[in-house]
């Protein structure tokens, strides 16, 4: 049986991770903001508990917006945090696998004649939040030359039933859904021209599992759907399900100093190496989502 360890498992990802591993018949440990990844002797202590063979490193700060507001504090929880992971790993559990958790943010503005982007694309961040991953998968890169076996996830836009309000696609179902109840007309948005690549949040952590067995120590993995959508067009779905009619309005107070025009990513890698390849909807993942917000309302 395998032991794994999952940082942030109290997070939107890390409550799916754990489901699926314990439904592949895992021993899961599960830590978040009772271990404080910025705090070496605490992260030391848990690693040293628990002998991982896997460790799966989701905690981070993870919202682009507030990047911006407070950098610094990206860079000590997303690099020092990973930093601290892996040595405590390399220390305590030297035979264990790190699957540690990037972001396709990395790539920053790419040109359409860059798409489907690949892991040998240079990356170039364009906030504080894709700067602070980049320089993690940089300390990844360093501990495995180390000895330790890091492998690095490189995941696009992700969605699912139970993410926070805080990212696109359930902000806006979540204002959706509060105007129909509300019986307002319309509903203020962000930049809905920019498209991205879009997975099924229980696609994405199958493809964690897959990678920390069978990924190649030192490699990065892109997890994407091959695949961009406007949001222009996940929001005329969601107007459609939710309520039709409702306008939608543009709100400068929503918009990014620097927003990235599009994203979409390729999978060959990460399906080379573990067989992996995306198996939920779109249209699948907004109806769950959707759903969920609603039952959350009447509940």
């Amino acid at each position: 049986m395998t032991r794994s360890l999952v940082t942030g498992a109290s997070g939107f990802v890390g409550r799916h991770l754990l489901a699926h591993l314990v439904e592949a018949g895992d021993e899961v440990h599960g830590v978040d903001r009772d271990v404080d990844v910025t705090d070496r002797a605490a992260v030391e202590t848990t690693i040293a508990r628990v002998r991982p063979d896997v460790v799966y490193h989701l905690a981070a700060l993870t919202h682009v917006g507030d990047s911006w507001h407070d950098a610094h504090h990206f860079t000590k929880v997303n690099v020092v945090g990973t930093l601290h992971v892996l040595e405590a790993t390399l220390r305590y559990a030297p035979d264990a696998t790190v699957v540690v958790v990037s972001t396709a943010e990395v790539y920053g503005v790419v040109s359409v004649d860059d798409l489907p982007l690949d892991e040998g694309q240079p990356l170039r961040p364009v906030n504080p939040y894709a700067q602070s991953k980049a320089e993690a998968e940089r300390v990844a890169r360093e501990l495995s030359r180390r000895g330790l076996r890091v492998v690095v996830a490189r995941p696009f836009n992700h969605i699912g039933p139970g993410q926070a309000p805080t990212f696109v696609v359930p902000a806006l179902a979540s204002r959706l859904v509060n105007a129909r109840e509300r019986g307002e007309n319309s509903v203020a948005v962000g930049d809905l021209t920019t498209r991205r690549d879009f997975s099924d949040v229980r696609d994405v952590v199958r493809a964690y599992r897959l990678l920390g067995a069978l990924g190649v120590s030192g490699e990065v993995y892109n997890v994407a759907s091959g695949h961009d959508v406007a949001i222009a067009d996940i929001a005329k779905w969601l107007v459609t399900r939710i309520a039709p009619n409702v306008r939608l309005v543009a709100s400068a107070e929503l918009l990014r100093p620097i927003d990235v025009p599009v994203t979409r990513g390729s999978f060959a890698k990460l399906q080379r190496a573990t067989g992996w390849e995306p198996r939920i909807t779109l249209a699948n993942s907004l109806e769950d989502i959707v759903g969920d917000i609603e039952q959350r309302h009447t509940t």
